[in-house]
C-alpha cells in the first residue's frame, strides 16, 4: 500500500484521485469547516485541525512516499495582489508563504532520514509569473538543494471535466529513486509546457537547472462528461430566478455577450451556459460562457465570485446560481461524497479543491510508475543478495 500525507488537505480531494490504493497517513488543514468536511468522508483518524506554522517533523508518522500540497494561491493571483510565497525567513507571512512552513517540515523528515519518495506541490498559474517568476525560481531552489529532481506541467482540467481550470503542479523526485525513461524528455512537449513555464524553466538557477525534468504525460483518452449533463433541471439547494432577476443578469450584458446569447436562442436546441459577475471600468457587468465548458470555480467570498447558470431554449431564457452539487461534479467529485449543508461552504470546498481526475491521471502516469519503478529495482537487488 502507497503512503502520503495530505497538507492544505480541505475536503480531501487529492485523496479522492489518488483512490483506494493509496493509504493516508496524515493530512492536515487549518479550516474547521473544510476539516469537518474531510471527516464525513474519510473518518478523522489521519487528521490534523492545526495552523501549519504550528506543525514539525513529529507529529507525522513514518516515512510517506509521497507529500501532496495543494498550498493556498490568493497571493500569487489578483486576488491577493500577486504579493506572491514571500521569504522563508519571512516573520509574517502572505498566506501563500505558508509554503515555507509545509517546507520546513520536508527539510525536517529529510534530516531525519524519512524524506518523502515524491513532492507534488499545486497551485494556481500564477506561480509561474509571481514576482517575475522569482517565487518559482525559489521553490526550484528548494528542491535542488534538497536533493530532488523535479519538473513541472500545466494541466487544464477541462481534458477531464467541462471547466476550464489550469493549474502547475510541480513533481519533485528524491534523487535514489529510479526514473523510468518513458516518464521523461529532455525537451518540453506543447501539451504540458506552455511558453509561460518554459520561460520560467529559465529563470531557474544554474544549480536547480541540473536537477530539472520535463515530464512525460499521455494524453488521456477517456470521454469528458459534458456540461448539459451536470446541469440539471431540478437543481437541489438553489432556486430559479425570477424572470425580473434574469432579465436584471442579462441586461448587465455586453453586446458583445448579448450576441452569444442571441445565437444561443436562435439554435432552437437546449443549451448552457454559465455566467460570472465582473467589475469592469467600475461597472458590473454579466460575462457569459456559452462554448460547453464552465468558467473556473472560486471560492465564494462574494457575490460576483459565484457562478451563474443560464439554460436556453429558443427564447425561453431561465437562469440560476451553480448548485453546489453541481460544482462537486465539475471538481470530478463522486456522488457519493458528503458536502457541507451551507450553500456557501460546500462551493468553498469545491471550489478551494484539486479537480479529482486530474491527480488520478498524475498518479496513474507519473507517480504510481515511479515507485513501481523503485519497488522492483529493490526487489531484484534483494534477489540478488
Amino acid at each position: 500500500m502507497r503512503t502520503f500525507y495530505e497538507f492544505f488537505a480541505g475536503g480531501g480531494m487529492a485523496r479522492a484521485g489518488l483512490g483506494s490504493d493509496w493509504q493516508c497517513v496524515f493530512a492536515n488543514d487549518i479550516d474547521p469547516m473544510k476539516a469537518q468536511t474531510y471527516r464525513c468522508n474519510w473518518g478523522d483518524a489521519d487528521l490534523s485541525l492545526a495552523d501549519i506554522q504550528t506543525l514539525d517533523a513529529g507529529r507525522l508518522p513514518e516515512q510517506a512516499d509521497l507529500a501532496w500540497a495543494s498550498f493556498p494561491c490568493q497571493d500569487l493571483s489578483l486576488a491577493g495582489n500577486y504579493g506572491g510565497i514571500g521569504d522563508a525567513g519571512d516573520i509574517k507571512r502572505t498566506r501563500s508563504g505558508t509554503f515555507w512552513a509545509f517546507w520546513h517540515i520536508m527539510l525536517e523528515l529529510m534530516e531525519e532520514g524519512r524524506g518523502p519518495r515524491l513532492i507534488v506541490l499545486e497551485n494556481v498559474y500564477g506561480i509561474l509569473t509571481a514576482k517575475s517568476g522569482q517565487n518559482f525560481a525559489a521553490i526550484g531552489q528548494c528542491f535542488a538543494d534538497a536533493g530532488y529532481r523535479f519538473g513541472a506541467v500545466v494541466i487544464d482540467a477541462v481534458h477531464f471535466v467541462p471547466q476550464s481550470r489550469p493549474r502547475v503542479f510541480i513533481i519533485g523526485v528524491r534523487q535514489d529513486l529510479d526514473l523510468p525513461n518513458n516518464l521523461h524528455d529532455s525537451f518540453s512537449s506543447k501539451d504540458w509546457h506552455p511558453n509561460s513555464l518554459v520561460a520560467a524553466q529559465q529563470g531557474l538557477s544554474l544549480h536547480a537547472k541540473r536537477h530539472w525534468i520535463w515530464w512525460r504525460l499521455p494524453r488521456p483518452t477517456s470521454k469528458v462528461a459534458t456540461l448539459d449533463v451536470i446541469v440539471s433541471d431540478n437543481p437541489e439547494g438553489v432556486r430559479w430566478h425570477t424572470e425580473a432577476e434574469t432579465k436584471r443578469l442579462v441586461g448587465m450584458m455586453s453586446p458583445l455577450n448579448v450576441a452569444k446569447l442571441d445565437a444561443m436562442k436562435k439554435s432552437g436546441r437546449r443549451m448552457i451556459g454559465t455566467i460570472y459577475r465582473r467589475t469592469r471600468l467600475g461597472e458590473q457587468r454579466s460575462e457569459l460562457r456559452c462554448d460547453g465548458v464552465a468558467g473556473c470555480l472560486r471560492t465564494p467570498s462574494g457575490g460576483s465570485s459565484r457562478q451563474f447558470v443560464l439554460v436556453v431554449k429558443g427564447s425561453a431564457v431561465r437562469s440560476r446560481l451553480l448548485s453546489a452539487r453541481e460544482a462537486a461534479k465539475l471538481m470530478g467529485l463522486p456522488d457519493w461524497f458528503t458536502l457541507p449543508e451551507n450553500y456557501n461552504d460546500a462551493y468553498h470546498v469545491a471550489g478551494d479543491g484539486v479537480v479529482v481526475p486530474v491527480v488520478r491521471h498524475l498518479a496513474m502516469s507519473l507517480l504510481e510508475p515511479i515507485l513501481i519503478g523503485t519497488s522492483n529495482k529493490l526487489e531484484h537487488a534483494h534477489a540478488a543478495e
